[in-house]
């Protein structure tokens, strides 16, 4: 169905999710330089199926599905070899700061890195499953547009979102009391 120009038409719009694919991949990898090469083999298989996507239907939905069962079977593989020891042994590097500043305030920079830093830490901290939630969540995409994507019914998303959110304001609560 997506033969010739239709396939490059598909690659063409499936690029503009590119920063919400790299978000994802980021906090499920937990750096920079394996979420990249995530989204890089995300877009290859997405290339490689692309007779299987339905046009109208969501893309950015069916592009975060590939891109999570991509991290689960290279997570598995990497998981089994004993020289690379498992994506759970990587240590979620600092974020960078936010580039640019609110008019040039450097206790501003500050104050968000500080914050950016412990909302990221929050989020690593979370398993999987609950981080994927959240930050699909955060995409903006439906409740059903998420169980699409992990492949579960919406009654499992809602309840893991709900858990994740509760974590994640259990973790974050001296930011709301302070």
């Amino acid at each position: 169905m997506w033969e010739g120009r239709g396939r490059r038409a598909l690659g063409t719009e499936a690029l503009a999710h590119a920063d919400v694919l790299h978000n994802l991949a980021r906090y499920l990898t937990g750096n920079t330089v394996d979420a990249e090469d995530l989204v890089q083999e995300t877009y290859a298989r997405a290339l490689r199926a692309a007779d299987q996507f339905t046009p109208g239907t969501n893309l950015k939905a069916w592009l975060c599905r590939i891109l999570r069962n991509t991290f689960m079977s290279l997570y598995r593989r990497r998981r089994q070899d004993p020289v690379i020891g498992g994506l759970d042994t990587v240590n979620p590097g600092v974020p960078t700061a936010a580039e640019g500043s609110f008019l040039g305030d450097v206790e501003l920079d500050r104050l968000r890195k500080v914050v950016g830093e412990e909302i990221e830490r929050a989020l690593m901290s979370l398993g999987e499953d609950a981080r994927t939630v959240i930050l699909l969540d955060l995409e903006g995409l439906t409740e059903v547009e998420v169980a699409e994507v992990l492949g579960c019914p919406v009654g499992t998303v809602k309840s893991r979102l709900a858990r994740a959110r509760a974590a994640l304001r259990r973790q974050l609560a001296d930011y709301a009391r302070g």
